[in-house]
């Protein structure tokens, strides 16, 4: 079946995509878990065995498995078995060097490989309407693209192996992270007698959740533009009344508190009349990095 694709791991993620694929080329899948399986032949997948029945079946392979380990195990196995694939896609989240690391495996046995992170939920992966992050040489990913454009809703070409992980990563972090500072916020807002939709909505607006990502990291971080706007001392002030509050209303702080300590930081450092998005700076020394855009 030359033009079937495996799909190995049919939990969640998995069993979307395979699902998904199902409508568009035939799919052979295998998982663990027997009710996995009998869940995603609803869909029309042919489930076999084992990952020696998916390679012996189809050269072109998709990973969805729940642990880093898991991941290079598994691409360990096929690159090893008496049916070796011609093509391994990870979509599995796993962190960038786990990607390189089936890389380096694949790349050994002259497999190709490529990491395409998903993101999105699953109702989105079920509906064939997948954003892919997708990393990997440039002829490993043409490979890669015919079998993801059939589910792509969009993808986005990071380069090289990793960077498709390393974009999931940092935008689940950053998901997760913003869900404790939320929690928080609403936490204060309920105690002060806010309606939640109406926080909602005031959270909703270009000047709410959008406006650091636009107009600081947009407009000034990648401009290195830090003079004028709002300033340092300014936005020290309002965190620290934000931490008052929230003492007085007896609602504990964590991540709120936590990025306090960078504007006390910048505060000592004479950066108090620099716009607040200037805290980008102790991050340019600390990590060693530029945000700023080149031209």
């Amino acid at each position: 079946m030359a033009d079937a694709v495996g799909v190995i791991g049919l939990g969640n993620a998995g069993g979307a995509v395979a699902g998904a694929l199902a409508r568009k080329m035939p799919v052979i899948g295998f998982d663990l878990d027997e009710g996995r399986r009998a869940i995603a032949a609803d869909l029309g997948v042919e489930c076999v065995g084992s990952i020696e029945a998916v390679a012996a079946r189809t050269k072109r392979i998709i990973l969805s498995l729940p642990k880093p380990a898991i991941s290079i195990a598994v691409t360990k196995a096929l690159t090893e078995g008496a049916s070796p694939p011609a093509l391994i896609i990870e979509t599995s989240t796993v962190t960038p060097q786990t990607a390189q690391t089936s890389h380096g495996i694949c790349q050994a046995k002259g497999i190709a490989f490529v990491d395409a992170a998903i993101a999105g939920g699953v109702a989105s992966m079920a509906a064939g309407k997948i954003t892919f992050f997708l990393g990997g040489s440039e002829a490993d990913k043409a490979q890669a693209r015919p079998i993801l454009d059939l589910v792509a809703d969009g993808i986005y070409d990071l380069g090289t192996i990793g960077a498709g992980m390393g974009a999931k990563v940092v935008n689940n972090g950053v998901m997760h992270a913003l869900m404790v500072v939320l929690i928080e916020a609403f936490a204060m807002s309920n105690k002060l007698g806010v309606p939640s939709q109406t926080m909602i909505d005031i959270l909703n607006r270009e000047e709410g959740l959008l406006r650091p990502l636009v107009h600081r990291v947009q407009e000034r971080m990648q401009q290195g533009n830090y003079q004028g706007g709002m300033s340092v001392t300014n936005a020290r002030k309002d965190s620290v009344l934000a931490l008052e509050t929230a003492q007085q209303l007896g609602v504990p702080l964590f991540a709120t508190l936590a990025a306090h300590t960078p504007y006390e930081i910048a505060e000592a450092r004479d950066m108090g009349d620099l716009d607040y998005a200037s805290l980008a700076t102790l991050w340019e020394q600390w990590a060693d990095v530029s945000f700023k855009t080149e031209g």
